[in-house]
Parts: structure tokens; sequence; C-alpha cells
């Protein structure tokens, strides 16, 4: 196996403009000519492929101040400025997986949400993987409120969650406990894994077969590892938030492999990013759990 190719657009939000293994691309895309003149305080435009969502997914900004704001690169490390906050990563191959380490800084105390709102390019026959019983906040609408169940049921339906199938005109989101998650398609299968010490760990599941937007709707599917377990930070409770420590970072790392045989084992354990590869890496400090 080869490690999965990416490729980002700083200029436009840092957005991954594609995500190649397993002898495919996975990532969905669709026109949107709002997208490319996207500035701060937009109504989020999808234009799909993979966009970084934080401090938030719903609620405000919509989707989060980093996808409508440049970002620069450097030395093989993407950042970007944002008003409370900095998000630094860097991908590399290592292998034969894709690892994306992430450093946020901000003050102490500071709570936030990431998603890693990747919208996958799947068939009707794919398959979204997770341990069945596995906690999970179904989000039957737009809004902040959820439903407790456990995976992959839906309350009050007979489908799965893990289960796409043809347009139904149906559209719901949830946030399952787990911190990692493979998507097969056919003969290909893709892995994320997302690993964050101290800090809440997520899978968040969009599944839009039609039912999204009520004007114009259109199919989308989102499988995305997550800092927290809400959508909307204004109604995250205690825990359900990622919290800056008093050492004025958070670093996780997404982990991302791909093949064309059974569903992948899950990541080496690893506590936190290297020392040599995480981004803006100066003066480490050690990293402990923190809660705000």
């Amino acid at each position: 196996m080869t490690a999965p190719r990416i490729e980002t657009d700083p200029a436009h939000g840092g957005r991954w403009t594609s995500l190649r293994a397993a002898g495919r691309e996975w990532l969905w895309h669709r026109d949107e000519p709002r997208r490319p003149g996207a500035v701060p305080g937009d109504a989020f435009a999808d234009a799909g492929g993979l966009e970084e969502c934080v401090p938030t997914v719903r609620g405000t900004p919509d989707h989060g101040a980093a996808w409508t704001r440049p970002w620069q690169r450097s030395d093989g490390t993407e950042s970007v400025d944002c008003p409370d906050f900095r998000l630094s990563r860097r991908i590399r191959s290592d292998g034969d997986r894709a690892v994306a380490d992430y450093r946020l800084t901000a003050e102490p105390g500071y709570r936030f949400l990431w998603a890693a709102h990747a919208l996958l390019a799947l068939s009707e026959e794919a398959r979204i993987g997770i341990r069945d019983g596995t906690p999970t906040r179904l989000y039957p609408d737009g809004g902040a409120r959820w439903i407790p169940c456990s995976w992959p049921s839906q309350p009050g339906r007979t489908g799965g969650l893990d289960r796409l199938g043809p347009d139904d005109g149906t559209a719901v989101g949830a946030v399952v406990d787990t911190p990692q998650v493979y998507v097969r398609d056919g003969a290909a299968t893709l892995c994320m894994a997302v690993e964050a010490e101290g800090q809440p760990v997520s899978v968040a599941v969009w599944r839009n077969l039609g039912g999204f937007p009520e004007q114009e709707p259109y199919r989308s599917v989102g499988v995305e590892p997550m800092l927290g377990r809400v959508f909307d930070l204004a109604a995250a409770g205690d825990g359900d938030a990622a919290c800056v420590p008093p050492s004025g970072e958070v670093r996780w790392r997404l982990t991302l492999t791909a093949q064309t045989s059974e569903p992948c084992a899950p990541p080496a354990p690893r506590t936190e990013p290297e020392a040599d590869t995480a981004p803006e890496d100066t003066d480490r400090k050690e990293t402990r759990p923190w809660i705000c």
C-alpha cells in the first residue's frame, strides 16, 4: 500500500482539494461560485472537498472562522490566523499512511470544536464502519438539538446510519463517540483516526440524501473526525468541546490510510505528534488533560 496523496489550497481557507488513495479520488466536489470569493462572516459556500471547521461547525461563524481566510505555507507547515487563535498543520506521508499534525494556540481556557469536514464521493452501496452500539448523538435537523442513540440506529427509522442507499429526501447529522472510522466503497476502504491527548474526540457523520438545503437540495455525505462532541460550540456542555490548557496550545493528529481489502486495522497508539514533525514545534510543553 502507498500513502494517500493530499492536495490543499492555502489561498482559499486551506481546503483539501484532493485525497487520492486505493486507486481513486475520495473527495466529492460541486460547483459553488461563491466559494472562491468567500470572506469572514459569509454563509457557508459548499464546494465539497475537506474544509477545516474551527472553532465551530454549526452556529456562528457558519462552519467556523478558518475556511474563509487565506492560509500561509512555509517549510511544509500551513497556518491561519483567526481572531482568537492560530491554527497550524503539517501534512506528510509516513509509510503507508498520511499524517496531519495540528497545533492550535490561544489563551488558556479557550474552548473550541474542530472538524475535518470531509465530503466524500461515495456510491449508494458504500458503508460507514463504526463499531455497533457506539454511543451516538443524532441531529434530526439543522439545529443544536440532538437525540441519544446507538450506532447505527436511527430512532423512528428502519435504515441504519451506516448504509447510504439512493436519495430519499432526508438529511441528518450524527456525532459518534469514537476516534476512528472507515468507509468501504466497492473494493476500496478509507480509514481515518483522530488522536488528541486530554481532549474529547469523535466522528461526525453528515448523511444528506437529497434533503438539504430546502431550496435545490443535493446529495452529500460527510465523514468527519473531530475534536468535541457537538456541532455548535454555543451548545457545548461540560466536556463537549476541546479546551486550551495552561500551556496555551492544543495538539492533535489525523491519520489516514486506504486499501483495497478488508477494513483497516486501528492505528498504532500514539499520545502526541513527534517533536520533529509537529507544526511550529518550539518550546514544547508537556501535554496533560485539561478541563475548562
